[in-house]
């Protein structure tokens, strides 16, 4: 039963995250990461990566001065938000503060920068449990969120009648008889 405390614990910490993030409406990814920078005070870059056997596909780096986010992309942008949203919440969860890689393990997963301005690495295949479970919680909350606050998109009604009378519904507004 204590797992199941800790992970109700998880949840509750998680919602509460997700519930205070001020989120864009309708969500654009682009403006989030913007927002949480500046709330942060930290610059935030996003860049792309190919996808190697092995390595995992989000990785977050942090330096002194600058949060680097690398992604897969080659994936689906579905995919790509979800990663983009995973590392976020490595940020938001407070994760950045751990050290985790050295040097020479920097300088393989960045090579575009000097290991010595590395401060942490955190990857999906090099971070404990819990934190990744944290952070994919908080990174699926935002999403169901922003996915909650996006405007219902409307069938024009030549398309929505065979789906209705499909779903056992009648003609939109009611009978008309």
């Amino acid at each position: 039963m204590r797992g199941d405390r800790g992970y109700r614990q998880l949840r509750r910490r998680c919602r509460r995250l997700a519930d205070a993030l001020p989120l864009p409406v309708p969500f654009d990814l682009d403006r989030f990461i913007e927002a949480v920078a500046a709330e942060r005070g930290r610059r935030i870059d996003v860049i792309p990566m190919a996808t190697r056997p092995h390595a995992p596909c989000g990785l977050l780096a942090t330096t002194d001065d600058v949060d680097y986010i690398l992604y897969a992309d080659d994936t689906s942008p579905l995919h790509q938000q979800h990663i983009l949203l995973h590392e976020i919440a490595h940020l938001l969860c407070g994760h950045h503060t751990a050290p985790l890689a050295t040097g020479v393990e920097a300088a393989g997963l960045l090579p575009q920068l000097p290991p010595a301005l590395i401060n942490r690495v955190l990857g999906r295949t090099v971070y404990s449990q819990p934190q990744e479970q944290e952070a994919e919680l908080l990174a699926s909350l935002i999403l169901c969120r922003a996915r909650s606050a996006a405007p219902e998109p409307v069938l024009p009604e030549a398309q929505s009648l065979p789906l209705r009378g499909l779903l056992g519904l009648g003609p939109p507004g009611g009978d008309r008889g």
